[in-house]
């Protein structure tokens, strides 16, 4: 069901002050769906692999061309896997100005006390 265009700027004004009050709670509730499918495209990449080594094993014993099919089946399945992973990943990282997060050229620039 669709919203209608009021329901719409009042949805957008909640995001808003989520984002004004609590930004780290609006960046991870925005970013859970995300995370979520490309978990499940990482699962389903999973799988097609299964699939394409049994279809290598099995075209082994009756034709090659099944067995070629498997294989592809295998190497695009690992692709899509990995690309859904490193999605998850970027997901995962910390945002800017915590204390997981890398250090900035400002944090990195030498000063003088720190020389000896």
């Amino acid at each position: 069901m669709a919203l209608s265009e009021h329901e719409q700027r009042l949805l957008e004004q909640l995001e808003a002050a989520l984002a004004a009050d609590d930004p780290k709670l609006a960046n991870t509730l925005r970013g859970s769906r995300s995370r979520s499918l490309h978990r499940r495209h990482a699962a389903l990449a999973g799988v097609g692999f299964v699939v394409g080594l049994v279809a290598l094993v099995a075209g082994m014993q009756v034709t090659w061309v099944i067995s070629v099919i498997g294989f592809v089946v295998m190497l695009a399945s690992t692709v899509l896997a990995i690309s859904a992973w490193r999605h998850v990943d970027a997901g995962a990282q910390p945002a800017a100005g915590t204390p997981h997060s890398a250090p900035t050229e400002r944090d990195t620039r030498r000063r003088p006390e720190d020389r000896f």
